[in-house]
């Protein structure tokens, strides 16, 4: 399993939605949303810092967990080393 994604370890189906985009905001901080949540009436979508933040309430509720967070690597590269 994908290091990036351990912190959501769990039995959430893998159905796949639309891509999010640059307008899909975190609903906690309003930074861009990189992980969607679906649960049984709507959706929360998080920036990487707040879907790790509220990972374990979300998986007792989610219907599906859509973790785009692989993108933070790609689109900005490694923090440089201290």
């Amino acid at each position: 399993m994908d290091v990036a994604r351990r912190w959501l370890d769990t039995n959430v189906t893998t159905t796949t939605t639309a891509p999010l985009t640059a307008a899909d905001r975190c609903d906690r901080c309003n930074a861009q949303a990189y992980v969607r949540v679906v649960l049984p009436v709507g959706e929360l979508l998080f920036c990487g810092h707040h879907a790790r933040r509220h990972a374990e309430p979300l998986r007792d509720v989610a219907v599906h967990i859509q973790d785009e967070t692989d993108r933070l690597l790609a689109e900005h590269g490694a923090p440089d080393a201290v």
